[in-house]
């Protein structure tokens, strides 16, 4: 800061410097005025201005360090009243624009809200045309036709669900409720959801749990299983996939793994990325770069860890570590 006052005042800084080498040059040109006494003044009014220069730096800095300071956000109590009219205009420009800022964020905000909830809305009435959809495909006569049109749902209905659950995520520790799930049930919905989809590709599930139970929030994780099933089932032909649980360093921990495609280990590093769809993804061109990216925006507030595991060509493994009990009292509103 001091380097910054001294260029703010190096003009008039200068001019007393100026001033005394024309007393000295004055001194020295006229021999009628003594050189000594003149250079010892000129020595005084230096010692004079350095003095001055010293005391009114801590002053005249104070408020402009108060605000270097100031963390920008829009409480302005940090910044300290100005001392002089020029800080005065500071003062007042930074107030009338965080106040601008305010009332653009409000605005905003509010244009956000309405259009999630529209969103939500549409995404709620859409459900009803779509259940009526499947139970009328699930009368056609024609197997083959069938099986097409339900694919077809089940990527419509996944996609709404992603979306549905992409709007909440970032309000989602309101609504956590943790609780001991069983874990049986919830994968048992999930993979009848994908029955269809499993029937015409020929793959089935191992299911083995030696842990029955986890601690979470049971509606968020059936929705990170239905990303990985998803993925396991879209990347997977004519295979099993393996569902193991069991009990690792006081960990519960649960393990999805397929013999599909696998991930390019170039790849592994990216695959939480929003919007990241890796080299086979993009061959696929089903792929939308969102189902492990909010499979681990849902996994962070639930204190899950994610690990992912795969060889390419052999099939991947993903890992939920679950947290202990006494994690969760790092959660707030539980």
């Amino acid at each position: 800061m001091i380097r910054k006052y001294i260029t703010e005042k190096r003009s008039w800084l200068l001019l007393l410097a100026v001033l005394q080498l024309i007393i000295i040059f004055v001194a020295y040109v006229d021999a009628a005025i003594p050189l000594l006494p003149v250079l010892y003044i000129v020595l005084l009014n230096v010692l004079l201005c350095l003095a001055f220069v010293f005391l009114r730096y801590s002053k005249e800095t104070r408020f402009y360090r108060s605000l270097e300071a100031w963390d920008q956000t829009y409480d302005l109590h940090a910044v300290i009243e100005p001392g002089s009219p020029l800080e005065r205009i500071v003062h007042e420009a930074v107030i009338a624009q965080t106040d601008r800022y305010k009332r653009e964020s409000s605005a905003n905000y509010q244009l956000l809200e309405s259009e999630k909830d529209e969103l939500l809305s549409w995404i709620h009435e859409v459900k009803t045309p779509l259940t009526a959809m499947q139970l009328m495909i699930e009368r056609l006569p024609d197997e083959t036709l069938q099986r097409q049109l339900m694919y077809e749902w089940l990527r419509i209905h996944h996609l709404l669900d992603q979306q549905l659950h992409q709007k909440r995520i970032p309000f989602m520790r309101n609504d956590l409720f943790i609780e001991n799930v069983s874990l049986e049930p919830v994968l048992n919905k999930e993979i009848r959801a994908l029955k269809s989809w499993c029937i015409s590709k020929g793959i089935g599930f191992d299911v083995e749990l030696e842990v029955e139970e986890v601690l979470t929030d049971g509606k968020w994780l059936a929705f990170m299983l239905r990303q990985l099933l998803t993925n396991a089932v879209k990347y997977s032909a004519a295979s099993d996939i393996l569902i193991r649980s069991g009990e690792k360093d006081g960990h519960t921990v649960l393990t999805i793994e397929d013999s599909g495609q696998g991930i390019d280990p170039r790849d592994l590093p990216r695959i939480y990325d929003k919007g990241f769809t890796s080299s086979r993804g993009r061959q696929d061109g089903a792929a939308t770069g969102m189902g492990l990216y909010l499979t681990r925006q849902v996994a962070e507030p639930l204190l899950i860890s994610i690990h992912a595991a795969s060889v390419p060509g052999e099939g991947s493994i993903f890992t939920l570590t679950f947290p202990r009990e006494n994690d969760f009292q790092r959660i707030t509103g539980m």
